[in-house]
């Protein structure tokens, strides 16, 4: 999150930056933040003055005979300012305590170097990649193309957990599979990542951690454990950023040890609150997908750099993979709330003629650093500093495979396996079961 102290200071600078986003974002800094900051500001100069006055009447005080009532009736006095002292700092310690929670859910500040926008239409795109495939025939959606293969099944993941889950037969489950072998390899063996396997089920503060709590807990699915002796939540991850961001939660990092750059494999868990209508048929939007996520920690001089090297990192997947791409910097108004910077990959889907997003890289700055306090210290015996997180897809398995489906489809129904995957797939064309 944003440094409360500096948005109570700075509250119309804050304000503005975040009109760059949306005027809700805008507005998050509302009349109950404006009224704390006033009672805060009071407090802190009342505490203030009253640590000046304590002062000079212990300095009058040293001065009197020990024995003399007036010696007494000063000390009196002394304790009595004491107390209210300590009752204006409880008071402060609160109006802080609220200034934090209600600066928890304001967005982050848009770096300069992002656009204005209020939506995708703003968004600026910085290259392409890969050639786009033409067809001598009408291409067809994946879903059409991996039922009639055999290997995409939704109606009986529909009748096991309901709307947008899916099963994956044969060559479908062994194409998800080399992906993330194919994904980890080439992010670890050539990238320098280390790889991850983290749990599942995460505690609510890793969430608050990485800003998915407590504003998107819709969007999340909360697991209830409750007996005689334990009785608490855990929430299936939505991304492996949670749990590898909150790796080093509450350390305190040598500077040498940075950058460090963890690349993970999970299963994905999000509700999609608020999605309902889009992408109901296909792997676009599921309940449950694999991803291979990678997650850096740099300094704050070096976090720029390492957002561009991030990018390229989960890029050179759609590379190897021969897939057609597009690489956009996301305006003010379509960025993630925790993001500063994003770059979106976007992915060649032939069916639709349109760029679908496959990862998102980011640079979030200081603000999940500080909801986690992950700090590092930058030279021995120095005082410790934030520093920045970055994280992008490298890439979303289930949309990987979607756009080799469609790109790669073929005349007769087959789809040629991508060069790349066929050491993991053990074969050039998948036919079906």
């Amino acid at each position: 999150m944003l440094d409360p102290r500096y948005v109570a200071d700075h509250v119309d600078e804050v304000r503005a930056a975040l009109a760059r986003r949306s005027p809700a974002a805008a507005a998050s800094l509302g009349e109950d933040f404006a009224e704390t900051v006033r009672a805060r500001r009071a407090a802190i100069q009342e505490v203030e003055a009253g640590q000046q006055q304590r002062n000079a009447e212990s300095e009058a005080m040293a001065k009197l005979d020990k024995k003399s009532p007036e010696f007494a009736a000063k000390r009196d006095e002394l304790k009595a300012l004491s107390t209210r002292i300590k009752e204006g700092e409880a008071r402060l310690s609160e109006l802080e305590k609220k200034l934090g929670e209600l600066v928890a859910v304001v967005p982050n500040i848009p770096d300069p170097s992002v656009p204005d926008g209020s939506d995708e239409s703003g968004n600026v795109v910085v290259r392409t990649g890969g050639e786009k495939p033409e067809f001598a025939f009408t291409p067809k959606a994946h879903w059409d193309i991996g039922t009639g293969l055999g290997i995409l099944d939704f109606d009986r993941a529909a009748k096991l957990s309901g709307s947008r889950f899916t099963v994956l037969f044969g060559a479908g489950a062994r194409l998800e599979r080399a992906l993330i072998n194919f994904m980890l390899d080439l992010h670890t063996r050539e990238q320098g990542y280390v790889e991850v396997l983290p749990p599942f089920l995460v505690k609510d503060s890793a969430l608050f951690g990485t800003g998915q709590l407590p504003k998107f807990e819709e969007d999340l699915f909360k697991i209830h454990r409750g007996d005689a002796e334990r009785n608490y939540d855990l929430f299936l991850i939505p991304t492996a950023e949670v749990p590898v961001t909150n790796l080093h939660a509450d350390e305190i990092l040598d500077a040498a040890s940075l950058p460090i750059a963890y690349a993970a494999y999970t299963p994905c868990f999000r509700a999609e609150a608020g999605s309902h209508g889009r992408d109901v048929r296909g792997l676009i939007r599921q309940h449950q997908f694999d991803k291979v996520e990678l997650v850096r920690f740099a300094t704050p001089e070096t976090s720029n750099e390492e957002h561009e090297r991030l990018t390229r990192n989960a890029e050179e997947v759609l590379k190897r993979l021969g897939l057609h791409y597009r690489v956009s910097l996301l305006c003010a108004g379509d960025m993630g709330a925790v993001s500063q910077k994003t770059y979106d990959l976007e992915v060649w889907l032939p069916s639709q003629g349109v760029y679908r997003e496959i990862s998102s890289c980011s640079n979030f700055g200081e603000y999940q650093a500080r909801r986690a306090q992950i700090r590092y210290r930058p030279e021995p015996k120095a005082k410790p500093r934030l520093l920045h997180t970055l994280n992008g897809s490298g890439l979303a398995v289930g949309r990987t495979l979607v756009a080799i489906l469609e790109q790669y489809q073929q005349a007769d129904g087959s789809v040629v396996v991508p060069e790349a995957l066929r050491p993991f797939m053990g074969c050039d064309v998948i036919r079906g079961r």
